[in-house]
């Protein structure tokens, strides 16, 4: 497994350049293989990227009803509401993409507490659904997993210290996240480290130093971003703020 780290001038280009990126991936997947899973993240730049790809001609190139979107977390909430990685990932790309073929069925969201009585029912129906795709494993081949990290080197839902660090199986559910809204679904470490490539998009001064931290010899105990990596590719998409420490 190779890790490498890009740094782009600023948020604006990070984003348009993950956005390109996973273009290209989709399109060189495709190539080799279908149907092709990719998992998506919220945030800031998450979402950026997300509209970028909106944007690009080059989604066309793409043959999305061969494509599968999952989620490394959600926000327990609601469908449709406004803090849902989902409903932000609807707004930006994934409504556009229905004009090009997506089927709503291939867009995996973990279920609220519209579907289920709480977060751990919603961990275990999205364990479920990813089993199905499985093709004899615990989650489908991952061609790509796209994680945010924030300020505190959290990624996905799995926060310092929290005991949903340690969680085994695929999914997990989250109470007590220090960042609202407290209740959370999140893939667990064994999950997303199943991905063929995992990239960390992040940006702004504000992540330089647990950015410095997941690259250097932090515990994913301490900086849970250093325990994520691809089973062929670990990429650390980032800006020239989020690559300078103070």
């Amino acid at each position: 497994m190779s890790r490498s780290v890009v740094v782009h001038p600023d948020e604006v280009v990070l984003a348009e350049a993950a956005a390109a990126r996973l273009l290209t991936l989709l399109v060189d997947a495709q190539s080799m293989r279908r149907p092709v899973h990719a998992v998506l993240t919220g945030g800031t730049v998450g979402i950026a990227t997300l509209a970028a790809v909106a944007a690009s001609p080059v989604r066309r190139a793409v043959d999305w009803s061969g494509v599968h979107l999952w989620w490394g977390d959600e926000r327990f909430v609601p469908a449709g509401h406004a803090d849902r990685n989902e409903t932000q990932a609807r707004d930006a790309l994934l409504d556009a993409l229905v004009h090009d073929g997506l089927p709503g069925e291939n867009v995996h969201a973990m279920p609220g507490p519209d579907v289920v009585g709480t977060p751990e029912e919603s961990a275990a129906v999205y364990a479920a659904e990813l089993a199905q795709f499985a093709d004899g494993g615990a989650t489908p081949a991952f061609d790509v997993l796209l994680l945010g990290m924030g300020p505190d080197g959290h990624v996905a839902s799995l926060f310092p210290g929290h005991e949903a660090l340690g969680a085994a199986g695929t999914t997990v559910g989250v109470h007590g996240s220090p960042k609202p809204p407290p209740q959370r679904v999140s893939l667990t470490f064994d999950a997303i480290n199943t991905a063929r490539e995992v990239w960390v998009v992040a940006a702004g001064a504000a992540k330089a130093e647990p950015v410095a931290a997941a690259l250097g010899d932090a515990s994913r105990d301490e900086i849970p971003a250093a325990g994520v990596a691809g089973t062929e590719r670990t990429l650390w998409l980032i800006d020239v703020a989020a690559a300078t420490p103070a």
